[in-house]
């Protein structure tokens, strides 16, 4: 069955995830639409990276289904080099690699991956090292850039694959104040451009600011969530408030 865009472009439902005893997920279920940016907030380990890992495949699940653009992830069958073509993904640490300069590192999910032409894909990654805003550093070994510039590489590193959905996970997390803005205007500017976003940030100013909807957790199921303007001004959950009280 084709997927049409007014279906979700991600579908989570009622996902379970235990590592041994530890229940990380107790049931969680939301969609999000094409273009749509949502943020997971939440204290640490309320199964927030845990989550945005299912969506990918990279953590599988007890019980639930998610599907990406109507395809079941957790299908046995499903390619999954054809799942993470669609869905991009940033993590907190960079995981360039450090021999290769900023436009190989962006390279070479295409070229070795995807076996596409050479040419073509070193066209597009100075396309995508220019969106980032790095365009003179192509040339430049991770080691020589500063932590949000090796984050900025990661993100074109992600979009080369030219996904539907970007998947980022505590990006700012090892960051430097100075530094987290730049990473994070990247995305705005992702986000202006109509990507699908799903972030799990601590960035409440940012999240205020761009999410369509904000889902905040705690113990692995969904507590709270709704639009910037009303979950930030009027929190019901008592966990919710707790939260911002700290954090706002």
């Amino acid at each position: 069955m084709a997927w049409d865009e007014s279906q979700p472009m991600v579908s989570i439902n009622d996902v379970h995830k235990s590592f041994g005893e530890l229940k990380v997920l107790n049931g969680v279920s939301f969609d999000v639409m094409k273009r749509e940016v949502i943020c997971i907030i939440g204290p640490s380990g309320s199964g927030k990276s845990t989550l945005i890992r299912c969506v990918n495949a990279l953590n599988t699940i007890d019980k639930g289904s998610i599907t990406v653009q109507g395809q079941e992830v957790h299908d046995p069958k499903l390619d999954k080099l054809e799942l993470r073509k669609k869905v991009g993904m940033v993590f907190q640490q960079y995981n360039l690699f450090p021999h290769k300069t900023a436009l190989e590192n962006v390279m070479m999910a295409p070229t070795h991956v995807l076996k596409q032409d050479k040419a073509e894909v070193e066209e597009r990654a100075y396309k995508l090292i220019k969106k980032v805003r790095l365009d003179g550093k192509e040339r430049s070994y991770p080691g020589e850039l500063s932590g949000g510039q090796q984050q900025r590489v990661a993100i074109a590193r992600s979009l080369a694959m030219n996904p539907d959905v970007m998947l980022f996970d505590e990006v700012t997390a090892a960051l430097d104040p100075e530094t987290v803005k730049e990473v994070l205007v990247t995305i705005q500017e992702l986000a202006e451009d109509g990507m699908t976003c799903m972030l799990v940030t601590h960035e409440m100013g940012f999240a205020r600011e761009l999410a369509d909807h904000i889902y905040f957790t705690d113990r692995g199921i969904i507590v709270e969530h709704g639009p910037p303007v009303t979950f930030f001004t009027d929190a019901k959950d008592p966990r919710t408030k707790e939260f911002l009280s700290q954090i706002l």
